[in-house]
């Protein structure tokens, strides 16, 4: 970890300094919101827009950076970014904020693209896993970081668009003075969904389902704190205390992974999301069992994207896992655009604790159908079953490749192994192998 530190410090401070811009501005808008008197479904619909853009720009990115560089489309998102931030207070009006939202989702997924790239090209193949557990810390940290910054001024005012604007834009300069141009892209052949969904339907419906439980809790959270009538601390502690809860238990929940059944795991895991998150709705005013609630929502939901996404490669082979990861990234994305949508939608006729009820419903629901899917056929043992990649469902097709060749590296791995220890049978193979995919 010191190594990967002292070569890509200055590029993690700068992801950092995005994320902590891109925080601020999440929280923000659902508090200005209310103050500008937009109802709940025009907040729901405003913060689709993100997810939206954030989706049509992983697709685009890539397209526009192989024309023009990594540099030159860097310095243009980056930009954008930098000025629509300080647009939303000039323009106070829910379709123009929509559209704003939008075109900042683009921005952004095309800014996370360039520097994750970056990042994976300073990597080597030993230390990329710690590159990823380093790059998933700074991105938590400069979240949280945001929540505390929320407090220096009043939401009312412009300070608080101002300062997220000004912190992208030094984000640049440890970045772009420190990296060089990375290789173009390589194209890589995508998996059809209904493959992928042959292949592992409780990981792509699963990664479906925490798309729109990570949008309710990243775009939502403020909205929900402003409709329940908490202060603007309290609303910052809230935020906080989801994203804390996802650095501490992403770890351990990795470690679980590689020691247990994966798939008994996620049903644990989800079950423990759905009931936690009820219980504001049985002491609706107790803000300690709130924090509690927030800190087991983001704990379980953060760590349960990465989980779903190594349970889904346990079955596929090693060649086909780079090009399944589009798919996945896509299906999270339909995903991330419906659940403000659908949070809006429970909050309009439950009340502020529909957001609760949503996210409950929807962890109930994996639980459900990871019972359903135990009884279709038998898990991957645990010496079947590749390493685990700390992911977070904010970052870009780049950073998902980069645990996908994280995968792949540990599973050839363990065919080598393999098959210097044994010889494999006359017409047979060595090594470990996803089960046969004639019986699904």
């Amino acid at each position: 970890m010191i190594e990967v530190l002292k070569g890509a410090w200055a590029l993690l401070f700068g992801v950092m300094l995005l994320m902590v811009g891109n925080g601020m501005q999440g929280t923000l808008l659902g508090l200005r919101g209310e103050i500008e008197g937009f109802s709940t479904y025009q907040m729901s619909v405003v913060m689709s827009g993100y997810f939206a853009g954030f989706l049509f720009g992983s697709r685009m990115a890539p397209e526009m950076i192989r024309r023009v560089g990594h540099v030159r489309v860097f310095a243009a998102l980056g930009s954008f970014v930098s000025a629509i931030l300080i647009l939303f207070p000039v323009f106070t009006d829910p379709v123009i904020w929509t559209l704003l939202r939008v075109a900042l989702g683009f921005s952004f997924s095309g800014v996370y693209i360039t520097a994750e790239s970056w990042l994976n090209h300073a990597a080597s193949n030993e230390t990329r896993g710690q590159a990823l557990s380093a790059y998933l810390v700074v991105q938590m940290v400069g979240i949280i970081a945001a929540q505390g910054l929320i407090l220096v001024d009043d939401p009312g005012g412009f300070v608080l668009f101002i300062l997220p604007s000004v912190l992208v834009s030094l984000a640049f300069a440890p970045i772009l003075l420190t990296v060089s141009p990375t290789p173009a892209f390589e194209a890589t052949r995508r998996m059809s969904l209904r493959e992928l969904f042959r292949i592992s339907p409780l990981g792509v419906v699963g990664v479906l389902i925490m798309g729109g439980v990570f949008s309710a809790e990243f775009g939502m959270a403020a909205v929900f704190g402003t409709e329940q009538g908490l202060t603007t601390r309290e609303i910052s502690l809230f935020i906080s205390a989801i994203y804390v809860g996802g650095l501490v238990l992403q770890f351990p929940i990795g470690w679980l992974s590689d020691r247990l059944d994966r798939r008994t795991l996620i049903i644990a895991v989800a079950l423990v999301g759905a009931v936690t998150t009820t219980l504001p709705l049985l002491v609706p005013d107790a803000f300690p069992a709130l924090l509690l609630t927030a800190f087991f929502l983001g704990g379980t939901a953060n760590p349960l994207y990465a989980l779903l996404i190594a349970y889904t490669n346990d079955f596929l082979e090693v060649e086909d896992m780079p090009s399944a990861s589009s798919g996945l990234m896509f299906v999270n994305g339909i995903g991330a655009v419906s659940g403000p949508l659908a949070t809006g939608w429970f909050m309009g006729v439950l009340g502020p604790l529909g957001y609760f009820a949503f996210i409950a419903l929807v962890f109930a629901a994996l639980v459900g159908y990871g019972l359903w899917r135990a009884t279709r056929r038998p898990a991957p043992s645990v010496e079947e079953t590749h390493s685990y990649a700390p992911v977070l469902q904010s970052a870009s097709p780049v950073v998902l490749d980069m645990a996908q060749e994280i995968y792949a590296e540990a599973a050839e791995e363990a065919e080598e192994a393999e098959g210097g220890a044994s010889q494999a049978p006359e017409g047979g193979a060595t090594g470990t192998h996803p089960p046969d995919r004639a019986q699904f």
